[in-house]
């Protein structure tokens, strides 16, 4: 009998391999390049460090049969009994897909009999961890979508789900693939499970568990250099690389782990989004346990998600529904740079270390956004900030719907504010979204960001977590404001943010520069023409209600904005005012002075109207009203082209107004 090919013995995935060839002896050799560039990058553990592990998981083990034992007897068992029932400890994610590096942290899985409930977990379990030797920062999160204790275990980070099953008894043996388990258990209960089931499942899934095992590391390293890995931020997650890692091992069964990452990015630059990646065919659901399931032919919603990634573990789930239009396209840009990298490689024309160069993200784009979660201390800041985090994808989500943005680039690290001065004990951190526009034609473009930046705030102070707790309500702020490239300096340490290249001088075509005396007594003659034009436009103004198409962009043809070394092809002016009945265009000095006097002398007015409602936190700044309202004052010989940082109160509402225009 002829001897049948390995790949032909076990195909895996929804369809055949594309190539089954044996690695040849240049995929080796580029192979352990690869390898020795990731331990440069120091992704791989110690020994000490892997036999450090496993000891804080005996320990964690024996501290889960110790009080499941108590917890029995406390419910009636004998002691005999108690002993019997068992309980075991599931580890998943990086640490059980053996991709995990130094200092990670591990997830874990406490799996009880069906007399001990999820209320002995977060009450006895947490106080057993508080007085064990060696345990620290013990945290509860029991109303979380997959409720979890986070604490710290002889310096290991670890999160502990939790989950009953319906059995008397938990066997040693348990295998937790087996989907007869999830009869009669809660939704937080198939939600605890599902991690551990995902992850076995992918890693049976997988023909070559070594090549799986350092292309995946090479990607999730390439990932977080490159900024895009956050679930929570809308990219993707490690168990969403791991899956895609995994479907390239099933086109290429037999590569090695370099080619692997070659045709990683391959197929998923040419993929044909939102076209599903599946591991496996979708279970169907023989036992009648009727949980949801993705499926965009039952629910419409699903019909929505850009770059669906499903679960190989039933219920199968989207792992990336939060993915948003603007972090799909900068995902495929680095999916297309990746490949060119990889070709060239091949090539031997670079190294595996440009892949791994870190993204430039604050010399990408000339207007940012910053978003600042505040707090009164560092235990209440790392509360709040998780908050924030979570809820910046909705910001993204609408500033994405607002037709004069193009892209809205959020940036997945986390910054501490920078000072000039080390006194300050404020805890801050931030986050910066890199903006481009559409401007269509000569003209301008007036931007109304209040509506989305309203709708983020609301989705963070509305939520439960601040409604049911008090020091989120009182100790914390959450504060938005729009930067220009060349303000980043003011917030973040100047390694972090790239000297802004100098535009060359334009010689005219007489071939005389033109006097910077006569370029400025030019703008003046054009001021006085302005004030005289306007002053029937501005007197309307001031009795107006807010006008909408103040807020309209322009419409045309052209799309500028992409270029960020042309730092004079667009000015911009992000005006941020505290005004009920105004909105504010873009006006010369001595417009602006008589309308800040008339602001400032209504706002002064005890008859002066305010919004009513639930009180929020402002969208603040860091400096005074009043060297704002001086320096406005003074300004009487151009145009202001920045006008920014007014704080206002929590009771008026806040117009945020980014002004673009093309020459």
């Amino acid at each position: 009998m002829t001897q049948l090919p390995p790949i032909m013995k076990q195909s895996l995935g929804v369809t055949g391999p594309i190539s089954s060839s044996e690695p040849r002896p240049a995929d080796l050799k580029r192979t352990a390049a690869l390898r020795e560039c990731l331990e440069e990058h120091g992704v791989f553990d110690t020994k000490e460090g892997r036999d450090h592990r496993l000891l804080v998981l005996g320990r964690l083990n024996e501290l889960m049969k110790k009080w499941i034992i108590q917890v029995s007897i406390e419910k009636g068992k004998s002691k005999e009994e108690a002993r019997e029932v068992g309980g075991k400890i599931f580890t998943f994610g990086s640490y059980r897909l053996g991709v995990h590096g130094k200092g990670a942290d591990i997830d874990t899985l406490l799996v009880a009999p069906r007399h001990i409930d999820r209320a002995d977990f977060f009450t006895s379990f947490k106080t057993l961890l508080e007085t064990t030797s060696g345990v620290s920062n013990v945290r509860a999160v029991s109303d979380a979508f997959v409720p979890v204790i986070k604490f710290e275990f002889d310096g290991i980070e670890m999160d502990l789900l939790f989950s009953r099953l319906a059995l008397p008894i938990i066997p040693s043996n348990l295998n937790l693939l087996d989907i007869s388990l999830l009869k009669n258990l809660d939704a937080k209960c198939v939600r605890s499970l599902n991690g551990c089931r995902v992850t076995d499942a992918i890693l049976s899934l997988v023909p070559n568990q070594e090549s799986f095992r350092l292309a995946l590391r090479a990607i999730k390293l390439w990932a977080k250099k490159r900024g895009i890995y956050s679930n929570s931020l809308g990219y993707l997650g490690g168990v969403s690389w791991a899956m895609l890692v995994a479907r390239t091992c099933q086109l290429y069964p037999n590569a090695a782990a370099s080619t692997i990452v070659n045709k990683f990015f391959f197929v998923f630059e040419k993929w044909e989004w939102p076209q599903p990646v599946l591991l496996k065919k979708m279970d169907e659901d023989v036992l009648g346990l009727g949980l949801q399931v993705w499926d965009p032919r039952i629910n419409p919603a699903d019909a929505n998600h850009l770059m669906p990634i499903i679960t190989p573990a039933y219920p199968q789930q989207n792992s990336t529904f939060n993915v948003t239009k603007s972090t799909r396209t900068v995902m495929l840009k680095e999916f297309k740079r990746g490949l060119d990298i990889c070709t060239d490689i091949a090539l031997g024309r670079k190294t595996w270390s440009e892949l791994f160069d870190p993204v430039q993200f604050f010399s990408l784009y000339r207007h940012y956004i910053v978003i600042s979660a505040t707090a009164d201390n560092q235990d209440l800041l790392l509360k709040w900030s998780g908050l924030v985090e979570s809820k910046i994808r909705i910001l993204i989500s609408k500033l994405e719907d607002n037709e004069g943005i193009e892209l809205a680039h959020v940036n997945p690290t986390s910054y501490p504010r920078s000072t000039s001065d080390n006194e300050s004990t404020e805890c801050q951190l931030m986050w910066f979204i890199g903006l481009i526009f559409y401007i269509r034609g000569p003209g301008s473009l007036s931007l109304t960001l209040t509506y989305e930046i309203q709708i983020f705030i609301n989705s963070v102070i509305l939520s439960p977590a601040v409604t049911n707790s008090p020091d989120l309500q009182s100790g914390t702020a959450v504060n938005v404001k729009h930067l220009r490239r060349r303000d980043l300096s003011e917030y973040l340490p100047p390694d972090l943010v790239p000297p802004i290249p100098k535009k060359k001088k334009v010689i005219p075509p007489g071939g005389e520069t033109p006097s910077p005396i006569l370029h400025k007594r030019q703008r003046l003659r054009e001021d006085e023409t302005s004030v005289a034009e306007s002053k029937p436009r501005l007197k309307r103004l001031r009795s107006s209600s807010i006008d909408d198409s103040v807020c309209s962009p322009m419409i045309g043809s052209l799309a500028t904005g992409r270029n960020s070394d042309e730092e004079n092809s667009q000015s911009s002016t992000l005006t941020e005012v505290s005004t009920d009945s105004h909105s504010i265009k873009r006006l010369n000095s001595v417009e602006m002075q008589s309308l800040l006097s008339n602001e400032l002398s209504n706002s002064d007015s005890p008859n002066s109207s305010k919004d009513s409602g639930i009180e929020q936190p402002s969208i603040q700044s860091t400096e005074s009203l009043q060297p704002m309202e001086q320096s406005l004052l003074d300004s009487t010989s151009s145009d202001l082209t920045n006008i920014s940082n007014i704080k206002v109160n929590n009771s008026v509402k806040k117009q945020i107004v980014i002004k673009l225009s093309h020459s």
